[in-house]
C-alpha cells in the first residue's frame, strides 16, 4: 500500500524525500529500502528528485549489466549498459564501462570510438589512467596493442 506524506514549513517548497520498502515481511529492516533519496535546501526539491531517480534507475541498469558480464552474457550486459546511457547520455562513467565491456568483447574498434568521447571530457586524462590500471586484475582482457588503440581513442 502506497503512502505519500506532504508537508512543510512557512518557507514552502524547499526539501523532497522519496523513500521505497520491499513490500516483503522476511526483508530485514536495514535492507527493506529499496531506494532512499533526499533533496534538501533546494529551490526545486521535486526536480532534483526526479533527477537523482533517474540517476538511481541508470545505475540499476548499470549494476544488471555488471551482473550480467559476471554470467558471461555479453548480449545481456551491453542491452544494460544501453539503456543506462539513454538515460544520461553524457555520463563518462556509464560510456567508459560500455566500452570497456565492448573491448573485453573484441569489439575494439566500437569502443575506440566511445573513448575517443570520454577522453574529450574534463577529466579525460583520469579515465585513460584507470583503463591502463584495468588490465593488471584483469578487468581489461585486451592484448597490447590493443590497449594502445584504445588508450589513443581513434
Amino acid at each position: 500500500m502506497a503512502q505519500f506524506v506532504a508537508g512543510g514549513d512557512i518557507r514552502g517548497k524547499q526539501s523532497a524525500a522519496l523513500i521505497v520498502v520491499s513490500a516483503e515481511k522476511d526483508v530485514p529492516e536495514w535492507s527493506d529500502k529499496l531506494i532512499n533519496l533526499r533533496v534538501d535546501d533546494n529551490p526545486s526539491p521535486i526536480d532534483e528528485l526526479d533527477r537523482l531517480l533517474k540517476v538511481h534507475r541508470a545505475y540499476e541498469h548499470m549494476n544488471n549489466g555488471d551482473l550480467a558480464i559476471e554470467h558471461n552474457d555479453m548480449p545481456k550486459a551491453l542491452k544494460e549498459y544501453n539503456a543506462a546511457q539513454q538515460m544520461f547520455p553524457n555520463n563518462q562513467e556509464m560510456k567508459f564501462w560500455t566500452a570497456v565491456t565492448l573491448a573485453n568483447n573484441g569489439d575494439v574498434k566500437e569502443a575506440s570510438k566511445i573513448l575517443k568521447s570520454v577522453y574529450k571530457s574534463e577529466n579525460g586524462e583520469n579515465w585513460k589512467e584507470l583503463l591502463k590500471r584495468l588490465t593488471k586484475p584483469g578487468f581489461l582482457t585486451v592484448s597490447e596493442e590493443d590497449l594502445q588503440i584504445l588508450l589513443k581513442g581513434k
